[in-house]
């Protein structure tokens, strides 16, 4: 009873540092995706994309949806991590 007492009391130590570094942790595949995204190529499919959205977004009932248009702009970033990162994806 005394040790849970004093447990109470002090507390466990605190890991405060390891929560810090894990806060602060940037996954490398979301920088090179932001990087990609503003490659020429990337900026001309993800316009696409914007144009579809705000126009699929200005109707009050409409039928069209911007399924092409991301997939498109997927596609070309997930090209350009690919050329930077060549060996990341497994062959098949």
């Amino acid at each position: 009873m005394v040790f849970e007492e004093k447990m109470i009391l002090n507390g466990e130590p605190e890991d405060e540092e390891e929560e810090e570094e894990e806060e602060d942790m940037v996954d490398p595949l979301d920088t090179v995706r932001d990087k990609c995204a503003q490659a020429e190529h990337c900026i001309h499919t993800r316009a696409k994309l914007e144009d579809c959205e705000s126009r699929v977004g200005s109707k009050s009932e409409t039928a069209e949806d911007c399924t092409e248009e991301l997939f498109d702009f997927l596609h070309a970033r997930d090209h350009c991590v690919r050329e930077i990162y060549p060996d990341a994806v497994a062959s098949r």
